[in-house]
């Protein structure tokens, strides 16, 4: 198997990646946004937080 970020064979100890700097870029990339899982639509983002937000303002109104 070849590191996904030089394509190097990998080393056991940081598989999939070659070297611990491989690992690191590669966990730089999904902390700075360059990696992204897709979403179905923005829109449902919004839908979703607005649920949320009900939920929450319903559960705090209630006496306790």
């Amino acid at each position: 198997m070849s590191c996904p970020i030089c394509s190097k064979e990998s080393n056991q100890k940081y598989r999939p990646f070659c070297s611990r700097r491989c690992a690191d870029v590669d966990l730089g990339r999904w902390l700075n946004g360059s990696y992204a899982v897709p979403a179905d639509a923005p829109e449902d983002v919004d839908e979703v937080m607005e649920e949320m937000a009900k939920a929450l303002s319903e559960k705090s109104s209630r006496p306790h």
